[in-house]
């Protein structure tokens, strides 16, 4: 960041943020906007455990998909800003509850904000549930705290990227992020059915889309051997955002498509991690954005500036 001119995710909009503002393609501030930070019990299930993860929800994207379930914060900005002090709090207040981690949802276009949040180190492990779409060098600002990365492969094709999130760069960034997060953790450490460090590689089966889940599933088996990340093949597209836009997604899976996926998976030989039943593409699922867990008692949300 030179002079507030913005280059910290792959797009290197080069917009000017100041701490509440922006104009770039994220179209946030410096201080981050939350929606929701409340337990959460849908996530893979060593995240989750009995008492949910602590998700902090973060308002704006710097991908912003067509079918976004959570259009309402990555693209309508529904949320509080609050300060480095406040999202601090947060996290304790989280912890309080007995949530087995604090899972920072979306935040990368925060990174100065959140790396200052961080730099006391949490008693509980910290997620960083992201789109896969982002820059090494800022990945590296993470190193040391983060223990859990739990990055999308979206797009293993270009043209698929392109159409559905503007970023043909996608497959070739988010598989540059993904070794870096790797680096930075190695193989993943599950105790007492948690995980307490590693990488999940999640990726979302797109309806009429099955080439490029097959690309996505070879590159990851090509990749890695088992026991250094594990992969969560997710089921529970539902149109939503600007799908209907895009007839071909604008309807969920078949029972055909995602068995060619689990087949399709399990030929390649990836053995660690997890699968969705169909039957998880339910719009319940998408949590309301409704400032839970942003307000202080006294109501406000807001506070000081970056340190």
């Amino acid at each position: 960041m030179k002079e507030n001119v913005c280059v910290e995710c792959p797009r290197k909009c080069g917009a000017r943020r100041d701490e509440k503002r922006g104009n770039g393609y994220c179209g946030e501030g410096l201080l981050p906007r939350i929606a929701r930070a409340a337990p959460h019990f849908w996530e893979e299930p060593p995240v989750s455990g009995e008492r949910g993860s602590g998700a902090v929800f973060f308002s704006g994207c710097s991908l912003r998909c067509v079918y976004c379930q959570n259009s309402a914060i990555s693209e309508g900005h529904a949320g509080r800003i609050v300060s480095v002090q406040r999202l601090r709090q947060i996290y304790s207040e989280l912890i309080a509850q007995g949530v087995h981690n604090i899972n920072l949802v979306t935040a990368s276009h925060f990174i100065g904000a959140v790396a200052e949040s961080l730099k006391e180190r949490l008693p509980v492990p910290v997620v960083w549930n992201s789109s896969g779409y982002e820059s090494v060098d800022t990945l590296r600002r993470l190193e040391g705290k983060v223990d859990v990365y739990l990055p999308d492969m979206k797009y293993a094709l270009a043209e698929t990227a392109a159409r559905y999130s503007a970023a043909p760069d996608y497959p070739e960034t988010a598989k540059a992020a993904i070794l870096e997060m790797y680096r930075q953790r190695g193989d993943y450490v599950i105790e007492d059915g948690l995980i307490k460090n590693g990488v999940i590689i999640r990726h979302l089966v797109l309806p009429g889309n099955l080439e490029n889940t097959f690309k996505v599933i070879d590159w990851v088996a090509g990749t890695f051997v088992p026991g250094q990340v594990l992969f969560s093949l997710m089921s529970q597209y539902t149109p939503a955002g600007r799908s209907g836009m895009f007839p071909e997604i604008d309807r969920r899976l078949t029972p055909e498509e995602y068995n060619a996926a689990m087949d399709y998976m399990e030929s390649a030989g990836i053995e660690d991690g997890f699968f969705q039943e169909l039957s998880s593409a339910k719009e319940e699922y998408t949590p309301d954005f409704d400032l839970t867990g942003v307000e202080t008692l006294t109501g406000s949300s807001e506070g000081g500036l970056l340190q």
